[in-house]
């Protein structure tokens, strides 16, 4: 697992904030699966090959279901509250060796779902959202093919793209959100996060799967330390903020608004906003 810390630095005085700070993890299973399951059972495995990824070590399933889905569970990297974020980017190479019904290639849905088992309400075991890449098959994406997709966690209506699960609609029967329960609900409690050809409201018969995974990748922009109300900018609000903090913090750094952590909000904190104001 790689991961990086990009850190933009803009300076009025001394010191300087970051004003963005970009966490990158991505796995390429070089170093196991690390956390990443896929299939298993009479219809096949799912194992990791040193080779012939993109480049080396990826994870390969050779299987038969009506569907298959990778899942990670327990690496904090992918699970989670996606929220302290102002920006999440998910991505993943995928090569298609096969994807057959009965000898005869087909295309089958291919998205990445984030499921929120706890705070399930609808029925269904988990409240999920989730975000259809392609119709993948062999003959499209037979060479390694990267799939993307960048959102803001924190929104409260399912950005363009994306679907939700956890309860059905009343009249069509639809898998939807159940009433109340928001995108960003969701990414507050991520517990899985699921790449998978089973596309919610849909059903396949068996099928026949030759897939490879590698560089699974998750990228988490989180925001300046002045932006102390969160809300992607460090503005007048922030600074308002900061002057209503002014002056003495004890315990030491207990103060949001205490930027350089010195125990007190002062003119250093002060410029060091500035140096951030957008």
């Amino acid at each position: 697992m790689r991961t990086i810390l990009a850190i933009s630095l803009a300076a009025l005085l001394s010191p300087a904030i970051a004003s963005a700070t970009a966490q990158v993890t991505t796995v390429t299973f070089s170093n196991g699966t690390e956390g990443w399951t896929g299939p298993q059972g009479p219809g096949g495995s799912t194992f990791i090959e040193s080779t012939g990824g993109n480049p080396g070590a990826n994870f390969r399933t050779i299987f038969n279901n009506f569907g298959i889905g990778f899942a990670n569970s327990t690496n904090p990297a992918f699970i989670g509250d996606f929220t302290t974020a102002t920006e999440v980017t998910i991505s993943i190479d995928v090569k298609v060796q096969q994807v057959s019904f009965f000898g005869q290639p087909v295309p089958r849905p291919w998205l990445v779902e984030l499921r929120d088992y706890d705070g399930a309400s609808g029925g269904y075991p988990w409240n999920s959202v989730w975000y259809l890449f392609a119709n993948i098959t062999s003959a499209q994406y037979g060479q390694w093919t990267t799939f993307t997709v960048t959102f803001d966690p924190r929104s409260t209506t399912l950005p363009a793209g994306w679907g939700g699960s956890g309860a059905e609609h009343p009249t069509t029967y639809e898998p939807m959100l159940p009433p109340g329960v928001t995108f960003a609900d969701v990414l507050a409690g991520v517990d899985a996060m699921v790449f998978t050809t089973l596309q919610p409201g849909y059903f396949f018969g068996f099928t026949d799967f030759d897939v490879r995974l590698d560089n699974i990748s998750v990228a988490r922009v989180l925001s300046s330390p002045a932006d102390l109300n969160q809300d992607g900018v460090v503005n007048g609000i922030d600074l308002s903020m900061m002057l209503a903090a002014w002056g003495a913090c004890p315990p030491k750094g207990a103060c949001p608004a205490d930027l350089d952590h010195s125990g007190e909000v002062d003119g250093v904190d002060l410029a060091m906003l500035l140096a951030e104001w957008k």
